[in-house]
């Protein structure tokens, strides 16, 4: 996975914003109108509405924002400890972590307080609930300020972060600060990398292309490293072991034997001895830079002896150039032959267990073959020098079963079309109503006793909601009058006959009209 694919993370929202969009869909994508007269559950309904929306948008919306940031752990190793390097792995986890924890508490809140409002027992209770719930969601997205702002800073960064793919041909330069390694990619590539006369000008790393033998080319220019503890290294630094450590590249260390980069050939050999253990099973090419100025014979013999120790005992091939006059450069490019005897390793082992593959998912049986009948096959068998008798009896009492089963499905869809016929001319009432042949099946009991079924459900032998009632009209009228008196109750949230409690209140003084001069006792 290349880091291009990081780059279409969505904006994250601050937590003031996160609440003006989610309280803000809730009023405009669920209804706004209700009245006290209305039914007690069409109230309760009306506000378990608002609360479940709103749970589902917050869960949405949270739920983006998880899936879109990715799981270091799912990443390539190298953009995996890079995120590390840049934005601490532990931080970076709390803050998911804290917004995943934030969105099942909303979900908690969302299911308490659904459950409070269907006991609900009037408009204003259903509303005070309808407004806690809503208020405690809030509260527990405010109190992610912190880790929202922190992923928002993290989207910006990688969003400008160079995509680097980790499994393309890459040179990767490296070496002490201001040894030449901006201006070579600024030669071979199309890259714009900023080059000035001071240590650490490039604090990050920088990506250009270049095509060579019809290939393209992935150039990758590393921050300076100095030659101290891994533990004593910035975050500039790291990004360069980082690289250095997981990416399968060639290596190009640059070193400036002018050490007008302020550092000795000592120091720079040393620097190369010391990560040395990054280069292993990498090919790797010392480049020595800036030979308008200083060429390898004009070195000291001590110095000298430096560099034979590092190209002979090391395999390390020594290339000579200057970026200044453009000396050599196209010499270091031939150099990449070193990694062309890599690539071909590499693509010889992929096709290697592609072929392993193709041979291990290979039938072993012919597909041909599950078209012979059980006679050949027993004459295939017999003529091969083994016993069939054994697969024959088996074959037999499976064909039994399944002529069988055949014969009972056949019996199954006779009945089914009897009973079609006889519901034709008249059909069952129940319930008070007329149900037609379609949603009947006649199935047994455990006693063997058929029972009718009607779309999955048992019928009843007997219909007590009809029980004393003279005929389907009269019943009719008894639901009639039962609604008719449950609706003052109705009206007034009351939970039955023996509710007497007053739910809202009405003071005197904010309906009995204006107050004109005289004593205010009365109130």
């Amino acid at each position: 996975m290349a880091s291009k694919g990081l780059k279409g993370i969505s904006p994250v929202p601050t937590a003031n914003d996160f609440l003006d969009i989610i309280l803000s869909k809730t009023q405009r994508k669920t209804p706004t109108v209700i009245h006290k007269n209305f039914k007690i559950s069409r109230i309760r309904n009306f506000y378990m509405r608002k609360v479940k929306f709103t749970q589902d948008s917050f869960d949405e919306k949270l739920g983006a924002i998880l899936s879109e940031f990715p799981i270091l752990e799912n990443l390539h190793p190298f953009l995996s400890s890079l995120l590390n390097v840049l934005y601490d792995k532990n931080h970076y986890k709390l803050a998911l972590g804290q917004l995943n924890t934030a969105r099942h508490l909303i979900d908690q809140v969302a299911k308490d307080y659904v459950r409070l409002l269907k006991f609900g027992d009037s408009l204003y209770r259903c509303k005070q609930l309808k407004r806690a719930a809503l208020g405690r969601m809030a509260t527990i997205m405010k109190r992610q300020k912190d880790p929202l702002a922190y992923l928002e800073q993290v989207r910006q960064h990688i969003s400008r972060l160079p995509a680097i793919d980790p499994n393309t041909r890459t040179l990767l330069i490296c070496g002490y600060p201001n040894v030449g390694k901006s201006s070579f990619i600024n030669k071979v590539t199309r890259a714009d990398v900023d080059v000035q006369p001071y240590a650490f000008t490039t604090k990050s790393l920088f990506v250009g292309h270049l095509d060579y033998k019809y290939l393209r080319w992935q150039v990758i220019d590393t921050p300076g490293i100095l030659d101290h503890p891994l533990e004593d290294m910035n975050t500039i630094e790291m990004q360069s072991i980082t690289a250095l450590a997981h990416l399968r590249a060639c290596i190009l260390y640059f070193m400036d034997l002018s050490e007008q980069c302020g550092y000795t050939v000592e120091a720079q050999c040393k620097l190369f001895h010391s990560i040395k253990p990054l280069f292993a099973n990498k090919p790797v090419l010392l480049v020595i830079n800036k030979t308008d100025v200083t060429r390898v014979e004009d070195l000291s013999p001590e110095n000298k002896l430096l560099l034979d120790e590092i190209t002979n005992k090391e395999d390390v091939k020594l290339v000579q150039l200057s970026c200044y006059s453009e000396e050599g450069v196209a010499e270091v490019d031939s150099g990449d032959e070193y990694f062309d005897a890599e690539e071909a390793k590499a693509r010889s082992f992929i096709r290697l267990n592609e072929e392993k593959n193709k041979s291990k998912n290979r039938a072993i049986l012919p597909r041909t073959a599950g078209l012979r009948s059980l006679s050949e096959m027993s004459k295939a068998l017999k003529k091969a020098g083994y016993d069939p008798s054994n697969i024959e009896v088996r074959a037999q009492m499976l064909a039994k079963a399944a002529g069988a089963k055949r014969k009972r499905d056949a019996e199954s869809e006779a009945m089914d079309i009897d009973e079609e016929q006889d519901n034709d001319q008249g059909s069952m009432e129940v319930d008070g109503g007329r149900i037609g042949h379609q949603g009947i099946k006649k199935v047994k009991s455990n006693s063997g006793g058929v029972i009718a079924k009607v779309l999955g459900k048992r019928i009843p032998a007997t219909d007590r909601s009809t029980s004393g009632m003279r005929d389907a009209a009269q019943q009719a009228k008894a639901i009639q009058l039962r609604n008719f008196a449950q609706r003052p109750r109705n009206y007034q949230a009351k939970a039955g006959e023996a509710d007497r409690a007053i739910r809202v209140k009405m003071p005197k003084h904010l309906y009995s009209g204006k107050r004109k001069a005289g004593k205010t006792d009365r109130r």
